[in-house]
């Protein structure tokens, strides 16, 4: 019982929440909710008593005017109402896709402004495509959003239709309720069945939705024709297929028994209501006896109650069930944006120095440190090559920089300040990363760079094209600059290689004008040649800012000031590369040697 009560105040809660969150979005679309059921309600109404007076009158005095008059309500309240909901309605549909869209851009939002650790994090990527899942494949906001507008109608209307059925009888009234409660009892038990056997089929289908998406997937199109993947993809599709249509047989079987039991109900239901009626024209016993109009109207009302009470029982379930698929999307948007987990001191200043404070990390859901006790410090201006052999933790390095996660134990210092105690903004705006596994998206070249709308700094622009050598490939095409990336969207995009596109990116990161430039294998593309070239070129474009170079092919770090040796988790050795190479049994002296003998032969 305490486990029920606390499920309905947590659903409570986050009906409250969800409505909060519409309101902040659309303050007219709850009222629009509220005037449909009040419409709706008294449609219902009208429908209810008006026919009474007209039946009244035709087996009593026949008097023309008063027919007239009555037929008149009934077909020009109907028409009324009828506009009036056609109305609504449209501005409901319209809304409602406002309402989705907006709730889509807040999960999207959301995505985008939690800690970036959250979204390497099993549980929170499983809590994201659940979430997600919730919202695009059961459409669980709309029939959510849909459900409440049917509950609020309901409950407006029942209110009027009980009023006129107490005029009859109270006890008519209890036995409707008594076989609509029975209703909701198995309709409640049969739901509650339904969001166990969604959420149970979720990595099913998860699964078998990762499998069909690699048919549209243009990434391993040559893959899949080089090696005959085809029926192997297929034959996972079939299986996959299979095991959910197994699923659902026994779901409709289920399915079939309840709503054969929701009939037998719903039929006795309105014998009852017939029954009782009827016997109140042709006799006294149970009461006053009452007319045909009379007959008409509660008879009207009893079937209105039973549609009513029934629609707000499997709307407030639906509701309910609803609430549960969106958990996880409200557990997610309740995850603290990263703004909220920095400090408030404005990073204003060139970086003087960096220094690592005995800085250990381990990945969530991981039992082992990827960095272990790492302590070194630069100063403002070096430029640091890191080397290391792949899994060392290089790259998990620049991810703590870059406050893309927080260290388990230890302090990365800023000029002598915990990077934590800086304003999140202002910290990121002092950092320029280029990544191994970097992104160009579908807009236009210069918006590639700049991050910013089409037109912004040109000039700048065409000098960083020159300096990253892309001027003369992005001169050819027709739009210049304002060529979009790739034809997936437009047939007069440009497909860049490899090498060509992580020039893009390096022109990104040095149009930031950060104090702190980053690149992580960002050259792998690009031969040797074209990568020291990067390189070179790169160290003049850097002038004196603060640089790290992470890169395994070792003629980068020639160009650093010192090298930071990290092997198995931990800093091996940290000095420059006359010194390094020094040390014939250093793992730097190997890496370098094994390289050259490489070019060499």
């Amino acid at each position: 019982m305490d486990k029920e009560k606390r499920k309905r105040g947590e659903n409570l809660q986050k009906l409250a929440l969800f409505f909060s969150l519409a309101w902040k979005i659309s303050p007219a679309y709850i009222l629009i909710l509220i005037a449909n059921a009040l419409i709706g309600g008294g449609q219902i109404l009208a429908n209810v008593i008006l026919p009474k007076f007209l039946v009244d009158e035709l087996v009593g005095q026949m008097r023309t005017r008063e027919l007239l008059l009555y037929a008149g309500l009934i077909i020009g309240g109907n028409l009324l109402f009828a506009f009036l909901t056609n109305t609504v309605k449209r501005l409901i549909d319209v809304k409602n896709i406002y309402m989705r869209q907006s709730m889509s851009r807040a999960m999207a939002d959301k995505i985008m402004s939690i800690e970036y650790g959250y979204l390497e994090d099993p549980y929170y990527l499983d809590l994201k495509e659940r979430g997600v899942f919730a919202i695009s494949n059961q459409s669980a906001l709309e029939n959510l959003i849909n459900n409440a507008a049917t509950a609020l109608k309901s409950a407006v209307t029942l209110i009027g239709l009980m009023a006129v059925m107490f005029t009859l009888s109270w006890v008519l009234v209890l036995l409707l309720c008594a076989a609509f409660a029975t209703t909701l009892l198995f309709n409640q038990s049969f739901r509650k069945f339904q969001l166990r056997f969604f959420e149970q089929l979720i990595p099913v289908n998860r699964r078998y939705g990762y499998y069909v998406g690699l048919t549209f997937d243009d990434k391993i199109q040559k893959d899949a024709r080089l090696y005959g993947m085809a029926p192997m993809i297929a034959d996972r599709i079939t299986y996959y297929n299979a095991d959910i249509n197994s699923w659902f047989t026994k779901f409709n079987r289920r399915y079939g028994r309840f709503n054969g039991l929701v009939g037998i109900i719903g039929d006795l239901q309105a014998a009852l209501a017939y029954g009782y009626v009827g016997i109140r024209v042709i006799t006294d016993r149970l009461g006053p006896k009452i007319g045909l109009g009379s007959f008409t109207m509660y008879v009207s009302s009893a079937i209105s109650f039973s549609t009513t009470f029934t629609q707000l029982g499997n709307s407030i379930i639906t509701i309910n069930q609803m609430l549960g698929y969106l958990d996880p999307f409200f557990e997610f948007m309740r995850i603290p944006d990263q703004k909220e987990s920095g400090g408030h001191t404005v990073f204003e200043d060139d970086i003087e120095s960096i220094e690592f404070d005995d800085v250990t990390f381990t990945y969530p859901k991981c039992e082992k440190p990827v960095l272990k006790n790492i302590s070194f410090k630069i100063k403002g201006g070096e430029k640091i090559s890191i080397v290391g052999l792949n899994g060392a933790g290089k790259t998990t390095l620049i991810k703590l920089i870059c406050r893309l996660y927080k260290p388990d134990s230890g302090t990365i210092k800023i000029n002598g300040t915990d990077i934590f105690e800086y304003d999140h903004e202002s910290y990121m705006a002092r950092i320029a990363a280029v990544f191994q596994d970097y992104r160009l998206f579908a807009f236009g070249i210069d918006e590639n760079i700049t991050c910013q709308p089409s037109g912004t700094n040109e000039g700048q622009i065409d000098e960083l094209l020159v300096q990253v050598g892309l001027k003369g490939k992005i001169e050819s095409q027709p739009k210049g600059v304002k060529t979009m990336l790739g034809k997936a969207y437009s047939t007069e995009g440009v497909e860049l290689s490899g090498g060509e596109s992580q020039k893009v990116a390096i022109a990104r990161a040095l149009y930031k004008n950060a104090s702190l430039i980053i690149l992580d294998e960002p050259t792998s593309a690009l031969d040797p040649l074209a990568e020291a070239d990067i390189y070179a070129n790169f160290n003049k474009l850097v002038g004196d800012k603060t640089a790290f170079y992470i890169s395994h092919r070792m003629s980068s770090s020639v160009f650093c000031d010192r090298i930071l040796i990290i092997q198995d988790g931990i800093v091996a050795d940290f000095d420059t590369h006359a010194a390094l190479m020094a040390k014939k049994d250093s793992l730097y002296f190997k890496l370098f040697n094994s390289q050259a003998e490489n070019y060499k032969e």
